[in-house]
């Protein structure tokens, strides 16, 4: 059975008379934002909407806040309008759309003015066509940027998706996401961790400033306690997640785990919880433990007691500092500098 015939039909007031006559609805309910570091069970959250039903279907990240419009200065220019959509276009992120190209580049370059606005354009476009209700973005690194989402996208609802940093630094590791300086490349396991506890501050930060529209979800209870974790997030954005109904349709990484570890969900061993207390040596996970520990315990996660006889090398003093203020900048750079749009500048193909 494909994904699109298990797509949820949609309900409410989008019916097909609606959609065939172009008429567009007055409010749409508000935006839910599923936020975090990567491989924190963003696209496990994610999918469980979608499954749910009510949400438009889009199975990609939209990476607008992060990538695409970081590129060009202003979209109040229609030319910078028009170089965005030459980029977005050929790209996945239109193709997984299903809409019309002529209709929606003609909406956007009539109506769109900041990032904002294009995301909602596109996918309340996207929400009609489906005949559903609402929308749902899932890029983990918008985390970063939430004060942008959240001025431009007013009403937008956030879920930060919080696990365990010694399993998100073991998954980023394996994967080769977070490159460490050229004398780190023994310590990819820290900078990972490090980078981690990097989006946790940016996310818990945001959440002292806005307060009742953020909520935070932690992935060992949503695989845990489903059901209960589910009614929580139910009640924050006021949308039904039935866990049977989403067992059913199984979006995705509901029926497919989206698992950095080969082989594990086709032999039926899928179990993505503590995988860090095997996955470590002793001594690198000391010196993992020693970095974000402090962070690890603030949330509840007990920490191993210290192995003094491991000869793994400790990490330096200075280490956080150096990849915080790394990081800081570069993001500084993306946002505020036209050297900043030359870095990131990306092909469609990459999108």
């Amino acid at each position: 059975m494909s994904v699109q015939d298990r797509i949820p039909v949609g309900e409410g007031s989008f019916d097909a008379t609606m959609r065939s006559s172009g008429t567009r609805p007055k409010r749409m309910k508000p935006p839910v934002f599923i936020v975090g570091s990567p491989r924190s069970g963003t696209t496990l959250l994610y999918h469980m909407l979608l499954s749910a039903g009510g949400f438009a279907v889009y199975l990609t990240e939209s990476k607008v806040f992060d990538l695409v419009f970081p590129q060009f200065p202003s979209l109040s220019s229609a030319r910078n309008r028009r170089k965005a959509l030459d980029l977005w276009l050929p790209s996945k992120l239109f193709t997984l759309t299903d809409l019309e190209r002529s209709h929606i580049e003609r909406r956007i370059l009539e109506d769109c003015r900041s990032g904002g606005d294009f995301l909602r354009i596109v996918m309340e476009e996207m929400a009609l066509r489906q005949n559903v209700e609402r929308w749902a973005e899932n890029t983990p690194e918008h985390v970063l940027h939430l004060d942008t989402i959240k001025k431009e996208i007013p009403d937008a609802l956030v879920i930060h998706m919080i696990r365990d940093g010694r399993d998100v630094a073991l998954s980023l590791q394996k994967k080769g996401w977070v490159q460490p300086f050229p004398w780190d490349k023994k310590r990819g396991a820290l900078v990972a961790g490090l980078y981690w506890e990097w989006l946790l501050d940016k996310g818990r930060e945001y959440q002292r400033k806005v307060g009742k529209d953020y909520l935070e979800v932690r992935y060992e209870q949503l695989v845990s306690r489903p059901v209960e974790t589910l009614a929580h997030i139910s009640r924050f954005i006021d949308h039904d997640l039935d866990y049977q109904q989403i067992q059913r349709v199984g979006i995705g990484s509901v029926s497919e785990p989206n698992t950095s570890f080969e082989g594990e969900s086709s032999s039926g061993t899928f179990d993505p919880v503590g995988r860090w207390r095997k996955g470590f040596a002793a001594g690198e996970l000391n010196a993992l433990e020693e970095l974000i520990g402090p962070a690890l315990e603030n949330l509840g996660y007990p920490v191993t007691p210290p192995d003094a006889s491991s000869g793994h090398p400790r990490a330096s003093k200075g280490m956080r500092t150096a990849y915080r203020s790394y990081w800081d900048f570069k993001l500084w750079l993306k946002m505020k500098t036209p050297l900043g749009r030359v870095l990131v500048k990306a092909d469609p193909a990459d999108l």
